[in-house]
């Protein structure tokens, strides 16, 4: 026991004081650990689109942090009977350069507009660029091509509008430009060289994410399991148990992360299919009845016999058993998107490097649980030993599991029946909880409990009727709230991708932006976009500038993984943005829960 104590504390001392010694952990001494390839690819370091208008095709190019691209390496060619007229540059920031001195370049993005003179369906633009990543390397020259429609003959020239683009409109349009998202962030940093820092930082957000609604099931689970030991455990044993559930949960995360990235989000909504749902629902059902005493969880002699020949004792199976229910946390941990967890999901799927992608889940999973290992800890410490109180504490916990599978029913029936089903279960556990008090001894703090219990009693009691009467039509002003809230909103549902295009190109005719939130019953986060941020008056005032759609791909169907893989969506919840011209920014795409404040700010490098 005291060899896994020691060696969970070094581990944690390696990644902290060594995070900052950069020249110890560069990249050359730790090239084993990091995998190829370290730099972005030339398609995803500089993002090509054109677009034409009329006579006019304006090019563009969202371009990595870290990376920039020179002025005057850009080459334009035209071919199949096209014919092009004035280009206009914008003017880049100076750039001093080892190789060629001193060079005007483009960061973060550039559009420049290029006028065709004449042009025949199916003519061809050609344009050459070049560009280097910061301190590292350049680029060799890359080719990109830029198909044309029909233009009639004309003379070529560029409108005054467009050629204004001079300097001070290309810093405005970089200032414009959204700033780099976290989950982009993320995924950059995984590329740098310092991996221990990267982990180091990785770990820290882990630690947040504990204090999520995505990581709240986990608890009475990791709770239950060490109530469930009984009178005689030890702190040794607390950990050992609560360390082995934790590496359950962080492997399993970490692995279906990596499916995810590579294979698409299809498998990670799989994981929330009904069936799926309603299995975990009962088997925390099940655990929990354990709790009430109605059996003892335990292997079956025979295999505790077969144990036994691997270990004095019979921890071996309550260690498996833990394992395995950390296994199950990590599964329902899973369908919850955070900005950490997408950035390491878009670097896996940018560069195809599973082992740091596994680094980098792991140790955001270790800092997860973090929490789970002091509480698991300490439960061996601070629970009552012995006594009927131990025995109040135990079916509380049991409580706690059932309300684990009550989440896990809401993912499917959101709304009427999980309302009902949160009101039986409070009116249940206050129910318990008064008959107990009513054992101890009268005085004022037993009056106190049950004043305060008989509140809780009539508020689980009104959270069920209410459901109940909403059900029956007879809240005509819950209904009223929720529909002048879903008005306010202004969401148009859509399904498919066809639907998208559809309101896209009307949104474009109007010269309106586009926004498209993807949403499931099962996200958590989503739920919390609409209770929080989508109600927020800065946030409405923005959207209500924009053409806002919807998309539930709560079903899964054919028709929602296609919609999903279309614009490669990793998790949930996902708001893709689309301009005026029905070109969709990526680089405003936002992955995971944002605060109003932040999305209104987001919302303005689209709106304006």
């Amino acid at each position: 026991m005291k060899r896994i104590i020691n060696l969970f504390l070094a581990s944690l001392l390696l990644l902290t004081p060594l995070a900052h010694a950069d020249g110890i952990f560069s990249s050359n001494k730790f090239d084993f650990l990091k995998g190829e390839p370290e730099l972005m690819p030339v398609d995803q370091a500089f993002v090509f689109d054109f677009k034409q208008q009329g006579d006019k095709v304006k090019i563009s190019w969202v371009i990595a942090d870290g990376y920039y691209m020179y002025r005057d390496k850009l080459k334009f060619e035209a071919a199949d009977g096209a014919v092009l007229g004035e280009i206009a540059l914008p003017q880049g920031k100076p750039h001093t350069d080892e190789y060629f001195g001193e060079q005007e370049v483009y960061y973060s993005y550039v559009e420049m507009p290029v006028a065709i003179k004449e042009a025949s369906a199916g003519s061809k633009l050609y344009v050459t660029f070049m560009g280097c990543a910061e301190g590292t390397l350049c680029y060799p020259p890359t080719k990109k091509t830029a198909e044309l429609t029909e233009v009639i003959a004309n003379d070529g020239l560029l409108s005054d509008t467009d050629k204004a683009l001079d300097a001070s409109d290309a810093t405005a349009n970089e200032s414009a430009k959204a700033p780099i998202t976290q989950q982009d962030t993320l995924s950059a940093m995984l590329s740098g060289d310092s991996l221990i820092w990267t982990l180091v930082i990785f770990f820290g957000l882990g630690v947040g994410l504990a204090l999520t609604p995505c990581v709240f099931p986990m608890y009475p689970i990791l709770s239950g399991i060490i109530v469930g030991q009984g009178k005689k455990l030890s702190t040794a044993k607390a950990f050992s148990l609560s360390m082995v559930y934790v590496q359950g949960m962080a492997i399993t995360y970490s692995l279906v992360g990596l499916i995810v990235a590579s294979a698409g989000m299809k498998y990670q909504a799989a994981l929330q299919h009904p069936a799926v749902l309603i299995v975990l629902a009962i088997l925390f059902f099940v655990l929990s009845l354990s709790m009430f005493g109605l059996y003892d969880l335990k292997l079956p002699s025979k295999w505790q016999e077969k144990m036994n020949s691997f270990s004095n004792n019979q921890k071996g199976g309550n260690v498996i058993g833990v394992f395995v229910m950390g296994i199950i946390s990590g599964l329902v941990a899973s369908p919850c998107t955070t900005a950490p967890l997408s950035g390491a999901l878009i670097y896996v799927a940018q560069t195809g490097d599973l082992l740091q992608g596994f680094l980098a889940l792991y140790v955001l999973s270790m800092g997860m649980g973090l929490p789970l290992l002091i509480i698991g800890t300490s439960g061996g410490k601070l629970l009552p030993r012995a006594g009927r109180w131990m025995d109040i504490i135990k079916t509380f916990f049991g409580f706690l599991l059932i309300a684990v599978s009550i989440v896990m029913l809401g993912r499917i029936w959101p709304g009427f029946i999980s309302d009902l089903l949160w009101s039986i279960w409070g009116i249940t556990l206050v129910g318990y909880l008064m008959h107990q008090n009513k054992l101890t001894e009268f005085n004022w703090k037993q009056t106190t409990r049950s004043v305060l219990l008989m509140l809780t009693l009539l508020a689980s009691f009104s959270y069920g009727m209410q459901a109940v009467m909403a059900k029956l039509g007879f809240s005509s002003h819950t209904a009223a709230i929720a529909g002048s809230e879903a008005q306010s909103h202004g969401f148009k549902r859509i399904k498919s991708l066809d639907d998208l295009n559809t309101e896209v190109a009307a949104a474009s005719a109007e010269g309106k932006t586009v926004m498209l939130d993807l949403y499931a019953d099962w996200c958590v986060a989503c739920k919390e976009f609409e209770a929080i941020t989508f109600k927020d008056p800065q946030v409405l005032e923005r959207m209500n500038k924009m053409v806002i759609l919807q998309a539930d791909v709560t079903k899964n169907d054919d028709v929602d993984i296609e919609l999903l893989e279309h614009y490669d969506v990793l998790g949930l919840p996902t708001l893709l943005m689309f301009d005026e011209n029905g070109a969709i920014r990526d680089d405003l795409r936002v992955t995971g829960f944002m605060r109003p404040k932040a999305f209104a700010e987001h919302l303005d490098h689209l709106v304006n």
